[in-house]
């Protein structure tokens, strides 16, 4: 029997057309639907019950913000292969009253009891993905409380409650979420538990199964009843102080009861008469403003979507905006970066020099591969015109597998970003904030209010942040198709160490379903390695906003489990 070689094999992959599931009579071929319309309040969530829950408290009398909370909280029950309260938060709020955008930072720091040195004295290179040692104080219930003292309008308790009631009587778990969970449990199934509280008998619930989390209610319920510091400074707290002390960890009391996030100012860049708005470092937001700027240089109206210079020019952009991501972006408390530069005109333009338009950059400086994660991203919108845009994780997949025994949730990993190298801008540091994945956005014109909107899946995030606007800027495409049109994501290559070396082999180019194959093979003769991939495209969803009418336009992708849904 002949085996075919695996590069021809992922050759063939790509040039099989896609099975037609219908012939839509309006709109572009690849989009799964029509966009939504409402004219008084939007919501798009990555689980069709957690948009409900979130048009139910508007509805109710809550806000935009009140909405999302309940969302979130929904979330973490029903996906929480991607989110959870043991996670991390940011946001960003339209607020009608200010006319103005807010950004809030509601991510974790890493425990103060522990040290470089100690990862030095016991033989790390890397901190592992899973266990005690990634684990870093989750920002997520702080984030909800902070959103909600400025914006909220229902009580804490009341925008909990649909969760505390699903928790308690069950719901049904979706096909994306299945698989995902079933992939987890063999690995996060040996960590203290876990097993207990997020398996059915030692397995993933199936799809369309039900599942319960009475401990998570229980949680829910005493955060809504006796507000923040009941997570951080009460009961909870010394349950997971206990636990991890227990369990070789070094997450503490002291840790959680010093914990507060922060509100910033987001930062912009013009995108051919948009604005484009991200939240600054510790995130990775201006990543895709820097792609942008150097974008903005070409003439995107003689450039066909889905085309070889399109693509071409797309990953060169990409690789320059990752290398300063890589060199520059940490927590701005131990190593601000210069984001007023890095996201200016005039760099871009120094910058933009170094692309050639005919061939693969094959040495871009570079640091460590920052990448992989899972995450919810949802955007709500409310009658008053408030619109939010919030992102929120526990990064690798389900997180560590750390969950502490009765409260239902699972600490997130996210520590496992920091370096193990003195010096470098991202290295393990006590009390610091680690580079982050998760970020949300959103666009204005003319200083009013046009798109929130996120798109989940580490890496794939500031790329597909800035194929979203392009799609929406260069390409006209409506915000359904915006998100439905095949997605291009480049994969660097980086020293294990996470020292700042050369990208010595260009990366690799992956291309989902839907590129041409006069497109591959014109950018293989360019210097690329294009790949087919299975499913690191992110997952999208948005609310635009009509400010002559007031009317709301929702997306949400059929990459997930989601919903767009209005009233």
């Amino acid at each position: 029997m002949k085996v075919m070689p695996a590069a021809f094999v992922c050759l063939a992959t790509l040039l099989v057309a896609p099975a037609q599931g219908a012939d839509r009579i309006t709109g572009q071929a690849f989009a799964t639907r029509s966009e939504v319309f409402a004219p008084e309040a939007m919501a798009a969530t990555s689980h069709p019950l957690a948009t409900q829950i979130a048009l139910e408290t508007m509805r109710q009398g809550g806000s935009a913000v009140d909405a999302a909370i309940a969302a979130n909280a929904a979330l973490g029950l029903m996906e929480p292969t991607g989110n959870g309260i043991g996670g991390d938060l940011f946001a960003i709020v339209w607020d009608p009253k200010t006319r103005k955008l807010h950004g809030y930072n509601g991510s974790g720091r890493s425990p103060r009891a522990l040290s470089l040195a100690w990862f030095k004295e016991h033989g790390y290179t890397d901190i592992p993905p899973h266990g005690p040692l990634p684990v870093t104080v989750p920002g997520a219930v702080d984030g909800w409380f902070a959103l909600h003292e400025r914006f909220g309008k229902r009580t804490m308790a009341q925008n909990l409650a649909p969760t505390v009631a699903y928790a308690r009587k069950g719901h049904p778990v979706h096909e994306v979420i299945a698989y995902y969970w079933g992939r987890s449990v063999p690995v996060l199934s040996k960590w203290p538990g876990f097993t207990e509280q997020f398996t059915i008998d030692g397995r993933a619930p199936a799809k369309g199964e039900l599942w319960r989390n009475p401990n998570l209610a229980n949680t829910l319920e005493t955060i809504g009843r006796d507000g923040r510091d009941a997570f951080y400074k009460g009961d909870i707290a010394r349950r997971i102080d206990a636990y991890f002390k227990a369990n070789d960890g070094f997450l503490s009391y002291e840790d959680l009861a010093a914990h507060q996030g922060e509100w910033v100012e987001p930062v912009s860049t013009n995108y051919r008469g948009v604005d484009v708005w991200e939240l600054p470092p510790s995130g990775q937001g201006i990543a895709a403003l820097q792609i942008l700027n150097l974008l903005e240089g070409y003439d995107f109206s003689k450039i066909a979507f889905g085309s070889a210079e399109h693509v071409h020019l797309f990953v060169e952009a990409k690789k320059l905006a990752f290398a300063d991501r890589a060199r520059y972006y940490a927590d701005p408390a131990f190593h601000p970066a210069p984001v007023s530069w890095l996201i200016s005109q005039e760099y871009a333009a120094q910058r933009r020099q170094l692309i050639n338009p005919e061939r693969a950059a094959q040495a871009v400086d570079a640091g460590r591969q920052l990448n992989q994660g899972d995450t919810i991203y949802l955007a709500v919108a409310d009658k008053d015109g408030m619109m939010v845009s919030l992102i929120q994780s526990n990064y690798r997949g389900m997180g560590s597998g750390m969950a502490v025994p009765g409260l239902g949730f699972i600490f997130q990993d996210r520590g496992e970003q920091f370096v193990l190298q003195a010096g470098h801008p991202n290295s393990f540091e006590p009390g610091k904030r680690p580079f982050h994945t998760i970020i949300p956005a959103f666009i204005t014109r003319d200083g009013k209010p046009w798109v929130s909107f996120g798109l989940m899946g580490g890496a794939m995030q500031p790329q597909g942040h800035a194929q979203i606007v392009m799609n929406l800027v260069d390409f006209g495409m409506n915000l359904q198709e915006a998100g439905d049109a095949p997605r291009i994501q480049h994969d660097g290559s980086t020293d294990p160490a996470g020292q700042m070396v050369a990208m010595a082999d260009g990366g690799v180019v992956n291309l989902e379903t839907g590129f041409s194959y006069e497109t591959i093979r014109a950018l293989m003769r360019k210097g690329h390695t294009v790949e087919f991939a299975d499913g690191p495209y992110g997952g999208y969803q948005a609310i635009a906003r009509d400010n002559d009418s007031g009317v709301y336009t929702g997306a949400s992708e059929s990459r997930k489990d989601g919903q767009a849904a209005g009233y």
